[in-house]
């Protein structure tokens, strides 16, 4: 049984998103307001994966402290005497409590909604032969959805977006843009659900 769990998943990886300080904790300034609430559910699917031995991708965002590789629309947030949020180094980047990067686990830098947007993410899962991805973490209409999106314009055989381990600033936002991405193959199992399969 434990080799045929194996190769169940050998082609597998879970991509976790952004699941860091600035966007999670309260009175954060990238807040989101429902990315709290999902932290049990992402350490949870971590915790499976593990398991599974499937690989997991750290995808975070690490800024230049003077914004230069920040988008146009967020550049104010880097002034004098403004937060600089995910600045490279600074505590707001660093993943929540209750999660942590492991020996052989992968930690991809972003500077974009994406992850594989001017990143060499793709080239990396080609290399380990991943053609399957799980994606959670924060937040649904942004970087889960651009990151899915590419993977589905890139073929990537099965994406999956877990429902309660993936959040947004309101749950309509979060369903809209789930059903959206269901429309587009994209697989939306509960935990619960994709613990089982």
């Amino acid at each position: 049984m434990g080799s045929e769990n194996g190769d169940k998943w050998s082609k597998t990886a879970v991509v976790v998103i952004d699941m860091q300080k600035d966007f999670i904790l309260p009175g954060a300034p990238m807040l989101v307001r429902d990315g709290e609430a999902i932290v049990p559910n992402v350490i949870k699917t971590v915790e499976v994966a593990r398991n599974r031995r499937i690989p997991i991708i750290w995808v975070v965002r690490e800024h230049d402290p003077l914004g230069r590789d920040v988008e146009l629309f967020r550049r104010h947030l880097y002034g004098d005497g403004k937060p600089k949020p995910t600045s490279k180094g600074c505590v707001g980047a660093e993943l929540v409590d209750g999660l942590l990067i492991q020996e052989g686990d992968y930690k991809l830098v972003k500077t974009r909604f994406s992850a594989f947007f001017n990143t060499n993410l793709h080239s990396y899962l080609q290399g380990i032969g991943v053609t399957n991805l799980v994606v959670i973490g924060v937040q649904t209409p942004n970087c889960i959805r651009q990151t899915v999106f590419d993977a589905v314009a890139l073929d990537y055989q099965r994406v999956t977006v877990i429902i309660d381990a993936t959040a947004a600033a309101t749950p309509d936002i979060h369903i809209a843009n789930i059903f959206d991405m269901k429309n587009v193959g994209v697989a939306t199992p509960t935990l619960e659900e994709w613990c089982q399969s």
